[in-house]
């Protein structure tokens, strides 16, 4: 499923890169390049509407950085030390999901966030 999104993310110059190492946020840091923003997903981090996280995904469109979603390891920032705060963190829910569905579900709400961006009748309140 997740390549579904990426499919049609990739015709809105979206990128999504999936890779399974285990990385502290201090690494993902380090790899980026000066002009990154590095957003992860952890439970304790925001939760946006749709309608909020298309405003958010409006913001990195206009953005000259290249934004970047981190989807956490299996043990969580915690277990591979995320003790400092990271710019920015998103919670998709009070639950807890399997890395890769939460995966699947951070691409469909940027891709529904694009559609809502563009008006069409993807997103129905």
């Amino acid at each position: 499923m997740l390549e579904v999104y990426n499919q049609r993310l990739s015709q809105r110059n979206i990128t999504i890169t999936s890779h399974s190492d285990k990385k502290s946020v201090e690494d993902y840091y380090n790899q980026l390049n000066k002009n990154s923003i590095l957003y992860i997903l952890d439970e304790r981090g925001k939760q946006y509407t749709s309608i909020e996280l298309a405003g958010l995904v409006k913001e990195w469109g206009m953005s000259t950085d290249d934004i970047n979603v981190a989807v956490g390891p299996v043990d969580g920032w915690d277990q591979i030390g995320v003790n400092h705060s990271p710019k920015r963190i998103i919670s998709l829910s009070n639950m807890t999901f399997p890395h890769e569905l939460a995966s699947v579900i951070l691409a469909e709400q940027i891709y529904r966030s694009t559609e809502i961006l563009k008006g069409t009748k993807y997103h129905r309140d």
